[in-house]
């Protein structure tokens, strides 16, 4: 959290905390609201990293200024005097708890010409003094945008003059383990500061530049503090100066950026080739994923036109579980529970869902519900689910090679996992052909298994099974297809991803059977939304049954399960709410 002091035009101050990553603008969606002619909808942002808070300029026409200079794009760190200038407003921004340890300043600047507001008080909450600890915050960019150009361009050098000493010294990295690549690299960077210590200019920091350096040699660069920053979910590589995150649901641009071209391709490199793929001109696009099971796309020239592109989906570190999405608010609790106990009563399930809204998310959490005893093989492109089972056998699908030959695709792998005496089948998603494949495992003694598939609604969730069947090549009739589908899929989750970042299970929806040739569907729970709410910008609602009991129930008690049927039952302000309109 941050305590932000604001002062306003007529004078008077005012206190309040928001947190570490926060909108500044007249819009309800912004944390920080200043209502004024001269502030914009969306003005400027606040963001935090790993060792400070840097402010971003969102493009407003009256601009952002940090001590009477107006800034580009970004500036930090923010001193504990520093004046953040929106229209006729000005803002001090400092944390509760400070991130880094504190730092000596070089030179001791007075109040007066840095800009600060005189101690006085606050009519909210106390002094300025008592606000404002002493002490500097650092960042790992610089306020001033020449002296980020001085940071860019010796980190530039550095990294030329490493790369060149190391193929001098036929270095063989091949034979290195990490630590020791990384210790090796580490030295040899701090011999060449060395040698070029009278040239680095003064008011740079050594070690934060050899860190820069450490980390775009052997590491991902500007993307390691992302990737150990939890807010972050998603990192945009767009080319090699132009980064974004994405931090709740929200897209920004990120500070920092790489040296060129070569730095972006060195990357991509290191994180495909540990798994036996490969990028160039040939296949200028890859799949892949890190060690934490975080998804890769990387695609580069001559596609990719501004240059080699970088796309990271990261997962959490800790195991998720169902009571997570519980508390987040993302699945009712009796949703959550009726969902635990389809997959204990082995019912085929199949997650639907948009790109982006956390269908994977999702199929993990469900297979963790699998009873330890069960014979588990997950069939993935990349391998991206971790399920926690001791008899648990992970298959990952092959591109092909320079060749063109050697690929194994996931169809072939599903196909295979059928003479492997599996319990459960998990595919990560059903793409193409191997939706047929998915559907007859189903149908002949698998049950209990689980896939995802895009959708935006389980209706076109059935649809797009129908058109992926058809993709096998088999010319089989649209009947015989829908017959298929519901006998083989028991229970369709609906996954949704709002305007404003929030991922939500918005439906839960029984197969029946078949009518006049039409699939019969009826839903068990859903989200019933109630607009937006202004103050803070998120979607609002309630999870709610839809008073229907699944036709499977009498199944479940001769399995020995008996759900209690008041889950099903409507939620009472929605009843109300539904009264009051009528």
């Amino acid at each position: 959290m941050l305590h932000i002091k604001i002062i306003d035009p007529d004078g008077s101050i005012s206190t309040l905390e928001a947190p570490a990553d926060c909108g500044i603008g007249k819009s309800r969606q912004n944390e920080i609201r200043l209502t004024n002619w001269r502030v914009a909808q969306d003005h400027a942002r606040l963001m935090s990293t790993p060792s400070g808070i840097m402010i971003q300029c969102l493009g407003a026409y009256g601009g952002v200024s940090v001590n009477g200079e107006r800034i580009d794009v970004h500036a930090g760190p923010l001193q504990r005097h520093d004046l953040i200038g929106i229209g006729p407003y000005r803002l001090q921004v400092v944390p509760l708890v400070p991130l880094v340890p504190e730092r000596e300043p070089e030179a001791a600047t007075s109040p007066a010409s840095s800009g600060a507001v005189k101690p006085e008080q606050d009519h909210v909450s106390g002094t300025a003094d008592t606000l404002m600890p002493a002490g500097p915050l650092v960042l790992h960019a610089s306020a001033n945008p020449a002296r980020r150009e001085l940071e860019f361009e010796w980190r530039r050098r550095l990294h030329a003059e490493l790369l060149q000493t190391m193929d001098l010294r036929r270095h063989d990295i091949s034979a290195m383990s990490d630590q020791q690549l990384r210790h090796d690299t580490d030295a040899l960077i701090r011999q060449i500061m060395l040698v070029r210590d009278t040239d680095i200019p003064g008011e740079l920091d050594r070690d934060l530049l050899r860190l820069q350096v450490l980390n775009e040699a052997i590491g991902l660069g500007p993307l390691e503090d992302l990737l150990a920053d939890d807010q972050v979910s998603e990192i945009m590589v767009n080319r090699y100066d132009e980064i974004y995150v994405e931090r709740a649901g929200r897209l920004h641009r990120h500070p920092l950026v790489f040296t060129g071209e070569r730095a972006v391709l060195g990357v991509i490199e290191r994180i495909v080739a540990p798994l036996g793929r490969r990028i160039d001109e040939s296949s200028p696009m890859v799949d892949a994923r890190l060690k934490d099971g975080s998804r890769v796309n990387a695609i580069i020239a001559p596609l990719a036109l501004k240059g080699a592109t970088l796309t990271i989906r990261k997962f959490a570190r800790r195991k998720l579980t169902a009571d997570d999405l519980v508390r987040a608010g993302s699945i009712g609790a009796a949703m959550a529970e009726f969902l635990r106990i389809c997959v204990v009563a082995r019912k085929n399930i199949v997650v639907s869902g948009g790109t982006g809204s956390g269908k994977t998310t999702l199929l993990n959490i469900l297979s963790n519900f699998i009873p330890d005893h069960e014979r588990v093989i997950t069939v993935e492109d990349a391998a991206e689910l971790k399920l926690h089972h001791a008899h648990l056998i992970s298959l990952e699908a092959r591109p092909a090679n320079v060749e063109g030959k050697g690929a194994v695709t996931i169809r072939d792998l599903v196909r295979n996992t059928l003479r492997m005496r599996p319990d459960r089948i998990v595919v990560g998603e059903c793409r193409g052909a191997e939706a047929l494949d998915m559907l007859q495992a189903m149908n002949t003694g698998h049950e209990g298994s689980l896939t995802t598939l895009h959708a935006n609604t389980p209706r076109d969730g059935l649809a797009r099974l129908e058109t992926m069947v058809l993709m096998a090549g088999m010319d089989l009739p649209l009947q015989a297809i829908r017959e298929q589908i519901s006998s083989a899929v028991d229970i369709i989750v609906q996954q949704t991803r709002f305007a404003c970042g929030t991922r939500m299970v918005t439906s839960i929806t029984e197969i029946t059977g078949m009518e006049s040739g039409k699939i019969l569907l009826q839903e068990l729970f859903r989200f019933a939304s109630q607009g937006v709410d202004s103050k803070v910008g998120k979607v609002r609602g309630c999870f709610t049954g839809c008073d229907l009991v699944p036709t499977f129930y009498d199944d479940l008690r001769a399995a020995g399960i008996t759900p209690d049927l008041s889950i099903f039952k409507p939620d009472a302000t929605m009843a109300s709410a539904s009264r009051d309109l009528a």
